[in-house]
C-alpha cells in the first residue's frame, strides 16, 4: 500500500531530513512511494490503459512495479543505492526469463549519474532523471 503523499508520510511518522540522509532503507522505502505517485501520473497522460502490479514468486523474488499495456510488461525497481550490481536485477532476470518476448524492459531507478544499460532490456536511470522537479 502506498500513500500518496510522501511529505504527509514524513509528518506522519516524524521524518526528518537527517534521518534519510542516515537510514537508506528508509529512504528507498519512500523513494519507492515518490515513483509510484509519478507513475500514476504518467500513467494518467496516456492514451494507452495501463495497469500496475507487484511481483513476487514462491522464492521470494520480487520486483517492485510492474506495469502492463496490453500484453506487454516494463518491470521496475526502485534502489537508495548510488552503485548498482547485476544482483540489483535479480527479480527483473527472473521476470524477463518467465515471459520471454513479452518483457520490453526491465529499469532500476538509483541513486547515480547516469543510464546503463545492463544486457538483454535491462537499464539503469537515475532517478533524479524521471522525478518531476
Amino acid at each position: 500500500m502506498h500513500l500518496t503523499d510522501t511529505r504527509l508520510i514524513c509528518a506522519l511518522l516524524n521524518i526528518k531530513p537527517d534521518d534519510l540522509k542516515t537510514d537508506r532503507n528508509l529512504l528507498g522505502q519512500l523513494l519507492e512511494t515518490y515513483i509510484f505517485q509519478e507513475l500514476q501520473k504518467y500513467i494518467g497522460w496516456q492514451d494507452s490503459a495501463f495497469d500496475v502490479y507487484h511481483f513476487r514468486n514462491k522464492d521470494k523474488v520480487e520486483v517492485d512495479f510492474i506495469l502492463r499495456n496490453g500484453n506487454y510488461i516494463t518491470g521496475i525497481e526502485v534502489k537508495a543505492s548510488a552503485s548498482i550490481q547485476m544482483n540489483d536485477f535479480k527479480g527483473l532476470i527472473k521476470l524477463r526469463d518467465s515471459i520471454g518476448d513479452k518483457f520490453i524492459k526491465g529499469v532500476v531507478f538509483y541513486d547515480g549519474e547516469s543510464i546503463l544499460s545492463f544486457g538483454d532490456r535491462l537499464f539503469t536511470i537515475p532517478y533524479g532523471a524521471f522525478l518531476l522537479k
